[in-house]
């Protein structure tokens, strides 16, 4: 199947268009080139967001720092789509519940910021979902997509920081919240730019 007929198949993420790795023939039947390239893309994706988590900014008075975790995740939802992308996402969860250190700073376990990392698997299923739907193909409706991925993140990772740090609503608003409002535009304002680019430059090619 040529790029050209692959871009304009209704329901293709960015991810779609990487070719399968070439088999044996014995080994082709089954589908199992795809099931390779799928398990390559949750594993980079995963790696990409354990990387990404480490580029942290500490925030004066909040446990949660900046970084650019969340913005990994979404768009590995988004590149992916929602299957591979939450499989991606608990990937990326489970290695970090089980020791390995690529959470936040070089964190593991459980912290009270781990309502963030369970806000990301949901956000990339959403994110990636709409993807499917041409959502990334557009620059306005990639900064929405974005803006909503945000959203899921915050509408789980919030209330688990008042209840794991012992918070109340309004000051784990203030600590979890409102500090990364405007970190979070510019990451919306990057993928509008970054993510339909991508599909103009892959339709020419």
């Amino acid at each position: 199947m040529s790029t050209a007929s692959v871009t304009a198949r209704p329901g293709a993420v960015l991810a779609d268009l990487l070719p399968s790795p070439k088999l044996s023939a014995s080994l082709e039947q089954g589908g199992a080139p795809t099931r390779v390239r799928d398990a390559v893309l949750v594993l980079g994706g995963a790696a990409l967001t354990g990387l990404a988590a480490q580029i942290a900014v500490p925030v004066p008075g909040s446990p949660v720092p900046v970084t650019g975790q969340t913005f990994a995740a979404l768009l590995v939802g988004t590149t992916l789509g929602a299957r591979r992308g939450f499989a991606a996402l608990a990937l990326y969860a489970a290695a970090g519940l089980a020791g390995v250190p690529w959470f936040a700073q070089g964190g593991s376990g459980t912290s009270v910021s781990f309502g963030y990392v369970l806000g990301m698997l949901l956000a990339a299923a959403a994110v990636g979902a709409l993807a499917r739907r041409g959502a990334d193909r557009s620059p306005l409706r990639m900064a929405g997509t974005m803006l909503l991925g945000e959203a899921i993140i915050y509408a789980v990772g919030v209330p688990y920081l008042a209840f794991a740090a012992h918070m109340s609503a309004t000051a784990a608003i203030a600590a979890g919240l409102t500090p990364f409002l405007i970190g979070d535009a510019l990451k919306a304002a990057l993928a509008m730019g970054v993510l339909p680019t991508a599909w103009k430059l892959t339709n020419k090619g």
